[in-house]
C-alpha cells in the first residue's frame, strides 16, 4: 500500500506518484479525502450481542472444525515471515 499526503496550493496541478514495481500492470484505486470528511462519517451502531446469542450455531462437528482452523490461524501467528 502506497500512502501519500498532500497539500493542494491550486485546484488544477500534477500529481506525480512513484509506485513499486509489482503494482504496475494491476489495477490501483486512488481515493481523494479530505481528514474532515474522514472524521464526519457515521459508523453503523455495533449490536450488543452476548456470549449466549452464538450459542447452538454450529453442530458438534463444525464447531470442532472451525476450533482446529482458529487453533491452526493461531499457530501462524508465531511464524517468522
Amino acid at each position: 500500500m502506497v500512502l501519500q499526503v498532500i497539500t493542494p496550493e491550486k485546484e488544477n496541478f500534477e500529481l506525480p506518484v512513484s509506485l513499486p514495481k509489482n503494482y504496475l500492470g494491476k489495477e490501483v484505486h486512488c481515493l481523494f479525502y479530505i481528514e474532515e470528511e474522514a472524521e464526519n462519517v457515521p459508523s453503523a451502531p455495533l449490536s450488543k450481542k452476548k456470549p449466549s446469542d452464538f450459542f447452538d450455531i454450529f453442530n458438534e462437528e463444525e464447531g470442532q472444525k472451525f476450533d482446529e482452523h482458529i487453533n491452526q490461524l493461531r499457530g501462524e501467528w508465531d511464524r517468522n515471515i
